[in-house]
């Protein structure tokens, strides 16, 4: 087998509206809309693909190895990223602004990453970034 690329990406949902709200008019995604599925084609694709522990993403995101109970465990996560971090500090207002809630806010990691995250209505861990190495 010789895997070429991510081919897609898609978040299941049993909020639909919700996460159509998230995706398309807050994030501004262009979504379109065949019977009940929302997507879009030809978006670029993914340069990172991992394997991620929950008590690194944990780790990254509350400073502890564990989960805190109010929030949903994620069970994936995905990145969008930005042309800089002053984009992604931008982008975390404008959001806040429509009422996001933020796990936390821009911030720069100690892998020279500026990320924020928030977890979607279907309980995926999303991250606005910035990723030096993709830009050079």
């Amino acid at each position: 087998m010789d895997i070429k690329c991510i081919a897609g990406f898609a978040t299941i949902t049993r909020a639909p509206a919700e996460s159509a709200a998230l995706y398309r008019d807050t994030l501004g995604l262009p979504l379109q809309q065949q019977d009940d599925y929302l997507f879009m084609d030809r978006f670029p694709g993914a340069n990172h693909f991992g394997v991620w522990p929950l008590a690194m993403a944990a780790q990254t995101c509350f400073g502890q190895e564990q989960w805190p109970g109010h929030l949903p465990e994620p069970t994936s996560t995905i990145e969008f990223e930005l042309e800089n971090p002053a984009a992604v500090e931008t982008a975390v207002e404008e959001m806040k602004a429509k009422g996001q809630v933020f796990i936390h806010e821009a911030r720069l990691e100690p892998w020279g990453q500026t990320t924020a995250r928030f977890i979607s209505p279907e309980g995926v861990l999303i991250g606005l970034s910035h990723t030096p190495w993709l830009h050079g």
